[in-house]
């Protein structure tokens, strides 16, 4: 049994989570069921795919086009782009990222994952697991989802047989527990569903009476936010120094705050602190959110820190906690998803930026590149390519504050950024 059955609904938080599998198994029609049966459809926006859906000759709406916003999308039926879509249901609200199936999108399922705090990943009930399907579920695994919905679709194609349900289920539980999916914090859940009828998904319909478990919106409405299964250090990425130096008031002349986002943890007025890299202790005088003073603050809010001791702080520091202060590195191992056409080259220098610093880096070496269909563990020679995922190490030319990213996703992620054009060429998950 899953462990989200026995959470509370928890009102008023937000949940990102994203829908992933293979091409064609539903994923656009199971975001847009959500969206009409939990009633968040613009009336204008409805109106607008009943034309669409009656030029393509469709008796019924086809709710699919409600996540497929480019044109190539809906002319061809097809996902590329991650789409994202926002909703309420009156207990909380909803962030949805909507993955591509086909495999040469690999780089934006990584990137709608990179956010999800749950995956919803679907099966063709006609089709069963397939190789996209054990590719999204290995980097579900990867990116550190913790929560994984397995929602077996189509079951009207397949008479809404219990039989076909359980033979997908104990199938992919095998390949779950090759990849070690299961376990270390995560839980899977099953459910059937049709998302075309909307079997399963906000009602829970006539036709399955065996399956006695939650619809995919319970699963949804109970599961745990972000930051709140276990305590997290303490993270403080400094964005920007506030120093007003043309104002009339006197007590703003010896102002100087730091101002960023709590990514990490939580402080209070009072805690002693450690400014990285430099090392140099202080306790927290104050805390702002805008204008007004807090004596705490949590995780994901943007505040301002004033501190007792005049220190040099400067964008790219970062202030933790006294005693749970992560070591400097000027190395980094890592696992990469390599997201540019243009590979990786060994010989040339990229810029890491990880929270608010950067840092140029050199390849130290590629250890090897993993085959995510078979999960195998191959030689990496010549680079990598576009949708390639690799563990590696960096040589760093100024250090950074890093965690392992299964113990902190925020301090543990980084991009890596191509110094001749700029672009984000590849993300990177630091390994312990």
């Amino acid at each position: 049994m899953s462990k989200l059955e026995n959470l509370p609904a928890h009102n008023d938080s937000l949940l990102r989570f994203m829908t992933c599998g293979s091409v064609d198994d539903g994923k656009s029609t199971l975001i847009g069921r959500l969206l009409y049966d939990t009633k968040t459809i613009l009336a204008d926006t409805l109106t607008q795919i009943e034309r669409t859906s009656q030029k393509r000759g469709m008796e019924s709406v086809d709710l699919s086009l409600l996540t497929d916003g480019l044109q190539a999308e809906r002319e061809q039926g097809i996902t590329i782009d991650v789409a994202y879509r926002y909703f309420s249901t009156g207990t909380r609200k909803y962030i949805i990222a909507d993955a591509p199936g086909h495999e040469q999108y690999t780089r934006n399922m990584v990137t709608a994952a990179s956010t999800a705090n749950l995956a919803i990943i679907l099966i063709d009930a006609r089709r069963g697991v397939l190789t996209q399907t054990r590719r999204h579920s290995y980097l579900a695994k990867l990116v550190g989802i913790p929560h994984i919905v397995v929602a077996i679709n189509k079951m009207d194609l397949v008479d809404y047989s219990q039989a076909e349900f359980d033979r997908i289920r104990a199938s992919y539980l095998e390949f779950a527990e090759q990849i070690g999916l299961q376990g270390n914090g995560r839980d899977i859940h099953f459910v059937p569903m049709s998302a075309l009828n909307g079997d399963m998904i906000v009602d829970r319909g006539d036709a399955m009476p065996w399956y006695q478990g939650p619809t995919i919106l319970e699963l949804l409405e109970s599961a745990p936010p972000a930051h709140s299964e276990r305590t997290e250090s303490f993270r403080f990425p400094v964005q920007f120094v506030c120093r007003p130096h043309a104002s009339d008031d006197p007590e703003l002349h010896d102002f100087r705050g730091f101002m960023g986002r709590v990514e990490s943890g939580e402080i209070k007025v009072g805690d002693e602190v450690t400014v990285l890299p430099s090392g140099l202790n202080s306790r927290v005088k104050s805390l702002l959110l805008g204008d007004v003073a807090l004596q705490h603050a949590i995780t994901e809010q943007s505040i301002t820190i004033l501190l007792e001791d005049e220190i040099d702080i400067s964008r790219g520091d970062m202030i933790v906690k006294k005693d749970h202060a992560p070591a400097p590195a000027k190395q980094l191992n890592a696992m990469v998803c390599w997201l540019s056409e243009t590979p990786l080259s060994p010989a040339r220098t990229y810029i890491i930026r990880h929270t608010t610093r950067e840092s140029k880096a050199k390849v130290g070496a590629i250890e090897y590149k993993i085959d995510v269909n078979t999960t195998e563990q191959l030689a990496a020679e010549g680079g990598l390519n576009m949708n390639d995922i690799a563990r590696l190490s960096f040589k760093l030319a100024q250090p950074l504050m890093v965690d392992p990213y299964e113990i902190n996703r925020a301090t543990g992620s980084f991009i890596i950024i191509d110094e001749s054009t700029n672009n984000t060429v590849g993300a990177g998950m630091v390994q312990a």
